[in-house]
């Protein structure tokens, strides 16, 4: 049997309704608002290079620090004569990216991991968003065991 709806119920699910649309507007609203003022600032540039031509499997530099809110621009190079890969999923899953650029390439969205071949070069331009520390290592198998790791920390604003 089909349940009567007082008016006074109706009114509530009204409210409420309104209520929960104009939460996820003034929410989506302020986004829209902050990331384009964030990503029309200049970003930071921070050169990295994985490895180097003497073929160390290392992170050049291999500890980094980045405030949250603010706009970065990694300039990763390979002056390596073997590709290598610079992961950190857990760090780009706490960052806002805007781009990344290789080869006349944009790609926008979520990035966790880039492969830069020899002599190859990569821009990943990104807000970190969320403070902690993150592990960074190259995924190529016994490169990390070797010592191609690193630390990315995100502080607070």
């Amino acid at each position: 049997m089909p349940r009567k709806m007082s008016l006074n119920y109706q009114w509530q699910h009204r409210w409420f309704h309104w209520g929960l649309t104009a939460l996820v507007g003034l929410i989506l609203g302020l986004n829209a608002f902050c990331l384009p003022a964030v990503a029309a600032t200049p970003a930071i540039e921070v050169n990295v290079s994985l490895g180097n031509s003497a073929d160390e499997l290392k992170f050049f530099p291999n500890q980094f620090e980045f405030v949250a809110g603010k706009r970065y621009k990694l300039l990763l190079d390979n002056p390596s004569p073997q590709k290598h890969y610079f992961t950190a999923k857990d760090f780009a899953d706490a960052s806002w990216t805007q781009k990344v650029e290789a080869a006349k390439v944009e790609v926008k969205g979520a990035i966790h991991e880039l492969e830069l071949k020899p002599t190859g070069e990569a821009e990943w331009v990104f807000v970190p968003m969320k403070p902690g520390t993150y592990e960074l290592h190259c995924s190529i198998p016994g490169h990390t065991e070797a010592g191609m790791v690193g630390e990315i920390t995100i502080k607070p604003e």
